[in-house]
């Protein structure tokens, strides 16, 4: 059963019946508690709830202790078909779609600068300046989007993963990651030194601006943050270089070098997680972050807010769980090849991903190869890493040539991707996640290039736009299935843990997860990760031998992880 949700002013809004096609199976009732309403059809049927967007809806739930089971995101679904027939970057709200079926102009989505402040603390003003939604317009774009994903094999799946995957985004921000203000206020003081006063820099830091000028000479000042004052002076001193890229600079020998890569790394700890950082995003022992799903066009997740995917290693220490409870930290193993394995059926290839490590498994293919010096092991991950990023330079060219030799199916998946990106063509991931379409300046770029002409020519220019577009294309199907992967992860492990009441998802990040759980239930939440990561195999890619090991720790901090 489903029922379709439209949000009204105030705390009311409408409910109605679907049946599994979106078509009414009963009238339309208003109710003047949407959350209560909500709360009670959830107890008594668990329905599928079918509502323009979780990120906006969810929350409210969650806030009066409501969560569901399962819903359809309208928003998410129509980004999603909209994707599918090359339409990326089109308003996907409800009323856009609603206009799209009747002909009539598309109104904008709404940015989200565009939505009123966070409502006040007792939620009198929830929702007062959005605008009401439309139950026959949630019933019609529904309807319709059921229509377009019954003709799309595999889309039903990736719209429910969708789906769910903003139901954890929601539940991540409200029940937030454990953390430490006291651990990450002492790891800032012993690397940077005590708080500053505002605007100024931390001890430590200035302490190496100081050393960084002293380095010039005495009659140099250098400001570190000023990448133009640091060419001047490297000029000066005869070491002219294109940019202060770490790269560059470590090739040369002169005193500020080591001086400035250690100012480099503290500042960026400084600037995107110290005091200021901690004062905003850390409340409660919690961490609280803005997760977008399907941020990026691969599907993989984005955030508005907190920098929750990129967490630095330094600051691990500081995600301590809670007394008595622990973290359960699990991460997929090679992901992105055993997902090319399963993908290409490449025989040779994918009985190798049945074992545990893949690039051991393989190494006997390049076992010889290549005069770098790397380990037989390294060259297997070199040539799988440069197969589905499109790297052919220096010796991998000779480890791509043995890839090819071995496993032809695996190298022909990715080289028909790549080849179809070059001539303009989209690609899909497993379940059906679209790349983009080539931009018009693109296609007119290319339309006049050989693929055989000097780099500066206007051929040449035309030659690399294509070979660009191919590296996308040849990446997109597998790190898209990867992504449609860790979907269907989180949507069982989700299902699982509601079973073991208390266990929380508290962290996604590409193909790792994290559950804040009591200590004693640690070992059937890393038995439901294990469970989880099986049957997302088993969803996308039937009986494939390839598996999907899951590396688990159960730890106090997320440090001692790895």
């Amino acid at each position: 059963m489903r029922t379709a949700v439209a949000v009204g002013p105030g705390t009311g809004g409408v409910l109605r019946t679907l049946a599994e096609d979106g078509t009414p199976a009963a009238p339309a009732r208003a109710v003047p508690d949407l959350v209560a309403a909500i709360d009670g059809q959830e107890r008594a049927d668990a329905p599928r709830w079918v509502w323009p967007s979780t990120a906006r809806l969810y929350p409210r739930l969650l806030d009066a202790g409501v969560r569901v089971a399962r819903c359809h995101d309208l928003e998410l679904a129509e980004n999603l078909l909209l994707g599918h027939a090359g339409r990326h970057g089109e308003p996907r709200s409800v009323r856009a779609a609603w206009a799209r079926l009747r002909g009539e102009p598309v109104p904008p989505d709404r940015q989200p600068r565009d939505r009123p402040a966070q409502p006040s603390l007792f939620g009198d003003d929830a929702g007062q300046d959005e605008p009401a939604d439309d139950i026959e317009q949630v019933v019609a774009v529904h309807a319709a989007q059921q229509r377009a994903i019954a003709g799309l094999d595999g889309f039903a799946l990736l719209a429910a993963a969708e789906s769910a995957g903003a139901l954890v985004a929601a539940e991540m921000g409200h029940d937030g990651l454990p953390w430490s203000a006291e651990e990450h206020d002492a790891l800032l003081t012993e690397l940077l030194g005590p708080r500053p006063p505002g605007g100024l820099r931390p001890r430590r830091l200035q302490d190496l601006a100081d050393r960084i000028s002293a380095a010039f000479g005495p009659r140099v000042h250098v400001n570190p943050d000023s990448p133009a004052q640091i060419l001047k002076a490297f000029a000066a001193a005869g070491l002219p270089i294109p940019s202060t890229r770490a790269h560059v600079l470590k090739r040369l020998d002169h005193p500020a070098v080591p001086l400035l890569l250690e100012y480099k790394e503290l500042s960026r700890l400084h600037t995107a997680h110290g005091w200021t950082w901690l004062d905003t995003w850390v409340s409660g022992g919690r961490f609280r972050p803005e997760y977008v799903v399907g941020g990026v066009v691969s599907g993989r997740w984005a955030t508005s807010g907190g920098g929750a995917l990129q967490i630095p290693r330094v600051l691990r220490r500081a995600v301590v769980a809670d007394p008595g409870w622990s973290l359960v930290v699990a991460d997929a193993a090679q992901l992105e090849p055993r997902v090319l394995a399963a993908l290409a059926g490449d025989r040779a290839f994918t009985e190798a991903a049945a074992h545990g490590d893949l690039y051991a498994a393989l190494s006997d293919a390049f076992t010889g190869d290549g005069d770098g010096g790397l380990t037989a092991r390294a060259k297997a991950k070199l040539a799988l890493l440069s197969a589905m990023y499109g790297g052919g330079t220096g010796e991998a060219v000779q480890l791509l040539a043995v890839l090819k030799n071995r496993f032809p199916d695996a190298f022909g998946y990715v080289e028909a991707a790549a080849r179809a990106g070059e001539s303009g063509r989209l690609v899909r991931s497993r379940l059906g996640r679209t790349c983009p379409p080539p931009s018009a300046g693109w296609r007119e770029l290319t339309s006049a290039g050989d693929g055989d002409t000097p780099p500066g020519s206007q051929q040449g220019t035309a030659a690399r736009a294509l070979r660009s577009r191919g590296r996308f294309t040849r990446n997109f199907v597998v790190q898209a299935t990867a992504a449609d992967w860790a979907l269907a992860l989180l949507g069982s492990l989700r299902r699982r843990l509601t079973v073991l009441t208390f266990p929380r998802l508290v962290f996604f990040q590409h193909d790792e997860v994290i559950v804040h759980t009591p200590a004693e239930l640690a070992g059937d939440v890393a038995a439901a990760v294990l469970a989880a990561a099986d049957e997302a195999r088993r969803l996308l890619f039937g009986d494939t031998p390839v598996v999907f090991p899951m590396e688990i720790a159960v730890v106090d901090r997320y440090a001692d992880a790895k």
